[in-house]
């Protein structure tokens, strides 16, 4: 039974992997369409076609390999200076930018010359371009939003799950209380396990976080809580201590190894499932968002402890890069976890919003072959045009992104080699949630 859920849980994630690229090159293919570019592909997938269907000028399919998806619009780049579609060169960098420049008019036919890409205003070809992320941002929050408001997430609550009896410095590597350390403020209150706080010094909330700061601002004084206890409002006086705690940052999330002089009470607070208002949902994603980028940015420094961990003995890191493979068996172990069903669909929509949240991010940066390069060289375009008239010089043209295609092709196997350190670490040492 647990290796057909384990099962289970990779067929689902490869049909949501697969929903999303379509998805992307929907955004692509519906706003090419919108300004009048002939499209004569719309594929999800690569390698060997398993399926297909024309549809008026565009083949809609399926490919084998679901690893991304593409569609091919005419007239990608513009011809040469010769204003010739096909050339030939000795030299192997020219080469790439002649044949580049070739595919973009493989399938032109009479009528086209004015249903090429390259001919539609810079504004109209970052639209195309950045619709396809903007799709993957789209579901990305349409996903969040269901878990976050739907579901809720796992996160502390003002629950007592636990009092300690004594106060014990957080900096110290102990449990046991001494005979020198001073009682807890929440065991001289009288404070019980399964209490809930529902206010704190005339404050009341239901906020961890709030209620957190609350204690931490009041070191020294002597305050009311409100705990709820057997259905019923009880009222506690505590003196609140002061005490070595763990410091926070500015999102409220506590900082590894550092320290800080703040109120201390003196309890554990429980753990449960907290449905989220649209406000705290904004805030979460925010703030994934920025965890994003910073993970994307420090990509590069990831690589030896991936490169260990794949080739040598090093350990496969919770925060490692994982790949569409190590993905899916990921949600292969979401399906054998022993959680609520509402849980595990929790999680798989989470995990699908953190791809879609990656794929945009990741098609954003402005390399080529990526749709950022494409948008950043029709913003470059649309600078040196709109110069030239300012300067009442004459029109330099279409930007050639074509001459980039070395550029491109470094990036794409820079790509293709991490792509497959990633496939042999998640292979030989995936990263695990159980």
């Amino acid at each position: 039974m647990t290796t057909l859920m384990f099962i289970l849980g990779i067929v689902v994630f490869a049909a949501g992997l697969l929903f999303s690229i379509a998805w992307h090159e929907l955004g692509h293919l519906s706003t090419a369409k919108m300004f009048g570019i002939r499209v004569p592909q719309y594929m999800v997938g690569f390698g060997p076609t398993i399926w297909s269907r024309n549809k008026g000028e565009t083949e809609y399919g399926v490919k084998a390999i679901p690893f991304g998806g593409y569609i091919r619009m005419i007239g990608m780049f513009p011809p040469g200076p010769d204003g010739r579609l096909e050339a030939r060169s000795t030299s192997p960098w020219r080469g790439m930018i002649e044949d580049a420049r070739s595919a973009a008019f493989e399938e032109l036919r009479p009528g086209d010359e004015k249903r090429l890409f390259y001919t539609r205003k810079p504004w109209k070809r970052v639209i195309v371009m950045f619709a396809g992320p903007f799709m993957n941002l789209i579901l990305a929050v349409a996903l969040f939003l269901t878990v976050l408001m739907g579901f809720g997430i796992q996160q502390q609550t003002t629950t007592v799950s636990s009092v300690s009896q004594c106060v014990i410095s957080q900096t110290e590597n102990r449990d046991d209380c001494k005979k020198s350390d001073p009682q807890s403020p929440a065991a001289a209150a009288g404070m019980k396990a399964d209490d809930r706080i529902v206010a704190f010094a005339g404050v009341r909330t239901d906020d961890w976080g709030v209620l957190s700061d609350l204690i931490r601002d009041s070191a020294g004084k002597s305050v009311p809580i409100v705990v709820e206890r057997d259905g019923r409002e009880v009222t506690l006086q505590a003196k609140i201590a002061t005490n070595m705690v763990a410091k926070k940052d500015d999102n409220g999330a506590y900082v590894e190894g550092e320290y800080v002089k703040a109120g201390f009470l003196g309890f554990s607070a429980a753990t449960g499932v907290v449905k989220q208002d649209f406000g705290d949902s904004v805030t979460w994603m925010t703030d994934r968002v920025g965890d994003a980028v910073d993970s994307l940015a420090a990509l590069p420094s990831k690589i030896p402890a991936l490169w260990d961990a794949a080739f040598g003995d090093g350990p496969r890191e919770p925060d490692s890069p994982m790949g569409v493979v190590g993905a899916a068996r990921v949600g292969g172990e979401i399906a054998t976890l022993d959680i609520p069903a509402s849980q595990q669909v929790a999680m798989f929509v989470m995990m699908l919003g953190m791809f879609n949240l990656s794929l945009f991010l990741f098609n954003m940066l402005p390399l080529l072959p990526l749709d950022g390069g494409h948008i950043a060289g029709a913003l470059w375009e649309s600078l040196r045009r709109n110069l030239a008239r300012v300067l009442r010089r004459p029109d330099p043209g279409p930007f050639d992104v074509a001459k980039l295609m070395p550029v491109a092709y470094v990036v794409a196997g820079v790509f293709v080699c991490f792509t497959i350190l990633v496939l042999i670490a998640d292979v030989v040492n995936p990263v695990r949630i159980s």
